[in-house]
């Protein structure tokens, strides 16, 4: 399955501290740890002794390292993974052969990602980009955790339709009377899709529009379950010069109908504490929740028949096509 050799996020970097932390990804349970260094590790959350959960257990300090300590017999495992002392057996050198199951992981942008299978090439994909991380002039903020019962794609698919703005999200990022979309650049690029030239009339883009105003959006899809949008309203609607932000989003397939999202800011609003600028973001996705829920099938079907389409979907039917493409069955039908 190539989704197990791709980057996926499952937590908020600081979340994962002291104790370990259980999460799950693409239908398997994980636990994350941090070593006596702060690096984090991701394993397949089952000791392999009598298959009880290692995110029950603790990370304790030993001479040589920190190590994972499960809850059941307080088998100490260090930071590679293999056992190294079996309580019951003070004199025992555990062999090579016993080990926890581990995961490649590593922290980018506020959060956890882990990376289940190594490819066949080596390689694979990177964590997917977010151009404005290293934008100085921008302020970095995650916001969420929102879980969300249906499949990752749904998620993206919603993320990339401006035709729902008028009736979700009316009096906010649409109004009911507005609902026209100009028509729209949409290309194929290696990791997805870049759609150009997006307009939108919005009754407030942001949480400092100060006036309702034409916004223009740019989306891309930066790997199967990711994509950025950078949206630039008119500058009189929001008071700061050179506004400009830009949002990713960023999903955990837990199951094929099961989902996690983490949204990260990059604003140029550096006047708002955080609690202000998440509270918007909830309001904008907790409208968009129950209907994404709602959504029969979860998955997201890929054969183009199954659903109709209009020439305001291109992007979403580009982003299916690119998913068939990539070979992705997890959340899919």
């Amino acid at each position: 399955m190539i989704e197990r050799q791709l980057w996926h996020p499952v937590a908020l970097a600081e979340d994962v501290a002291a104790a370990p932390v259980a999460v799950r990804l693409l239908g398997e349970s994980l636990v994350l740890w941090r070593d006596d260094v702060a690096a984090v590790h991701a394993w397949t959350d089952r000791c392999p002794h009598r298959g009880a959960q290692l995110s029950l257990g603790r990370v304790v300090q030993c001479e040589g390292g920190a190590r994972l300590e499960c809850p059941y017999h307080g088998w100490r495992f260090e930071a590679g993974g293999r056992c190294m002392q079996v309580p019951a057996l003070p004199e025992f050198v555990p062999p090579a052969t016993h080990r926890a199951m581990t995961h490649a992981a590593r922290e980018a942008h506020g959060l956890v990602w882990v990376r289940l299978d190594a490819p066949a090439d080596g390689e694979g994909d990177a964590i997917p980009a977010f151009a404005p991380e290293d934008d100085m002039r921008l302020r970095k903020l995650n916001c969420g955790p929102y879980d969300v019962e249906t499949s990752a794609p749904r998620l993206v698919e919603n993320f990339l339709d401006m035709s729902h703005f008028g009736f979700v999200h009316e009096g906010w990022l649409g109004a009911r009377d507005m609902t026209a979309i100009d028509d729209y650049r949409v290309e194929a690029t290696p990791h997805g899709l870049l759609a150009t030239g997006c307009k939108a009339w919005q009754p407030q883009s942001t949480i400092n529009s100060t006036a309702p105003a034409q916004v223009e959006y740019t989306y891309e899809v930066t790997a199967p379950y990711t994509a950025v949008l950078t949206k630039i309203p008119e500058a009189a609607s929001v008071g700061i010069d050179d506004y400009r932000e830009s949002i990713a989003l960023y999903i955990c397939p837990i199951d094929a109908e099961r989902s996690r999202v983490w949204f990260r800011l990059a604003t140029a609003d550096f006047e708002r504490d955080d609690t202000a600028l998440r509270a918007f973001q909830d309001t904008i996705f907790l409208q968009d929740k129950p209907v994404l829920e709602s959504q029969r099938p979860k998955c997201l079907p890929l054969d183009l028949r199954a659903e109709l389409h209009t020439v305001a979907d291109k992007a979403s039917s580009l982003y299916r096509r690119h998913l068939k493409m990539r070979g992705i069955t997890f959340g899919v039908c």
